[in-house]
């Protein structure tokens, strides 16, 4: 039975890794629509957690299998007790999946909008029902002699764990406003960094309740235990340094959140579920444990796949540990506003280019069919949305392999021009030792030699006009000429 301390300890860890992890997704999806004020800066919240949310929910996954395959007693009590709570948990969390695949499939407004509510109250949803939840474990639910629950959904909502569910929220938007703070810059990372402050001294307060409570719920003494003080330090922290530091602030909200789970999982073992209606009935790591050989083999398989785990998502994290800008989510001057599928088939059908940015871009001419060649000297015209460029007059622009030969063509009289106002090429290698003399070693005006004024005659004879041959009176055609050529 060493083992079954050790499936408590993992399991505890797994619980408090899925908050870590998918706490500040949940703070992130609750504050998309409170901190991004256009649907630039929304998007730019959301994609923080963009490669990351659907790895993090891995935690509670595996969380909820430790659970089934190490206390099986455990597991059926509690999923069979909460079951429309687990329904509701569920509808959360796969609405938080569907929200952010859909949201930027329409680029409607009242798309978007609805896929943002829904995204909002299913983040607020699914921390609310686990902290519900996690609360009942420890005050108490109906639970019979043969281990079964008694009560019905609203026994489950007490005000004990509804102030759990109420605490874990607020961790979670302290938790996600200093990760958007980490992540983002500009104006979102402001307004990031001065949500946080607001409600850092509500989730203080709210999580030195709970820590309370806590404490007094579990029968403790006079002094907090040391992972409850710890718990109260680091929000205190968290509060203290979110107003200068947001690694720091990120990094205190972490350990304030995994300490409040690990609290209520240390003031409640070795029981797993305690029973409010006799204290004999309650759930225990030991009546409810899987066979020895069951958590032997498990324990071998979690020592050899768990470390693959977390250095992918170190990996992972690693990767995606850049700031993100609004900036880069607002449509830029260049880029061509979106034509809809009806109007771009109407037109394609009527022959007629899409309407686009004020003018009628003409339909491509047909293709020759030629392969590589069927673009060689065609023309045509490209939309230009920039402001700048719609002022100057546009020129056509070839397209396919005659677009370079047409530029070379075209700045070949430049270049001519500057090499012969450079003078001769001279070699590359010789260049550099060829240097002017100074003016103190050239010769002086006296000693330079004079030039001959007198005209240079030409050497050659002169050639007699009556035997110059004369060109035809008629064009000739390209033969013709090619003949002519020769026979001179």
């Amino acid at each position: 039975m060493a083992f079954v301390p050790l499936w408590f300890i993992l399991i505890t860890v797994l619980w408090a890794g899925f908050f870590v992890l998918e706490g500040f997704d949940m703070g992130v999806g609750m504050l998309h629509g409170v901190l991004g004020k256009d649907e630039a800066g929304r998007r730019a919240v959301m994609s923080t957690i963009g490669p990351l949310w659907d790895g993090n929910e891995v935690w509670l996954v595996v969380a909820g299998a430790a659970m089934f395959a190490a206390f099986p007693g455990w597991y059926a009590t509690l999923f069979s007790g909460a079951y429309l709570a687990i329904v509701l948990l569920l509808v959360a969390l796969i609405v938080r999946g569907v929200s952010f695949e859909y949201r930027g499939k329409s680029p409607a407004e009242r798309w978007r909008s609805t896929w943002s509510r829904l995204l909002i109250v299913a983040s607020f949803v699914a921390p609310l029902v686990i902290g519900i939840a996690l609360g009942d474990l420890l005050r108490g639910l109906p639970i019979g002699a043969n281990h079964e629950y008694t009560g019905n959904f609203w026994d489950l909502l007490q005000p004990y764990s509804i102030l759990v569910g109420v605490a874990l929220v607020s961790l979670c938007l302290l938790h996600g406003s200093t990760f958007i703070a980490l992540k983002t810059e500009g104006a979102l990372r402001y307004r990031a960094a001065k949500f946080a402050r607001r409600i850092a001294p509500l989730t203080a307060l709210l999580v030195l309740a709970f820590i309370s409570w806590t404490h007094v719920t579990a029968g403790g003494g006079a002094f907090l235990n040391p992972v409850e003080f710890l718990a109260i330090l680091a929000v205190r922290f968290a509060w203290g340094v979110v107003r200068s530091h947001e690694g720091r602030a990120f990094t205190a909200t972490t350990f304030a959140i995994a300490l409040s789970i690990i609290t209520i999982f240390v003031d409640l073992y070795p029981r797993v579920m305690v029973s409010s209606t006799n204290p004999a009935y309650s759930l225990t790591v030991y009546n409810s444990a899987s066979t020895p050989y069951s958590l032997k083999v498990m324990t071998v398989v979690a020592l050899v796949f768990l470390p693959i785990v977390l250095a992918y998502q170190a990996w992972t994290y690693f990767v995606f540990r850049r700031r993100i800008s609004d900036k880069s989510f607002r449509p830029s001057l260049t880029t061509r506003p979106a034509v809809s599928a009806t109007a771009a088939m109407a037109s394609e059908q009527a022959g007629q280019g899409a309407t686009q940015t004020g003018r009628v871009v003409p339909p491509p001419p047909p293709s020759s069919g030629r392969g590589r060649g069927r673009s060689r000297g065609r023309w045509r015209r490209l939309p230009c949305a920039s402001a700048r460029a719609a002022r100057r007059p546009r020129r056509p622009v070839r397209s396919g392999r005659s677009r370079w030969r047409h530029r070379a063509q075209r700045r070949a009289p430049a270049r001519r021009q500057r090499r012969t106002a450079a003078g001769p090429l001279r070699n590359r290698r010789t260049a550099g030792r060829r240097q002017r003399p100074a003016q103190s070693q050239r010769p002086a005006q006296s000693q330079r030699p004079v030039q001959d004024p007198r005209p240079v005659q030409d050497p050659r004879p002169v050639q007699d006009p009556r035997r110059v041959a004369r060109p035809s009176p008629r064009p000739a055609s390209h033969g013709s000429r090619r003949r002519g050529s020769r026979a001179r």
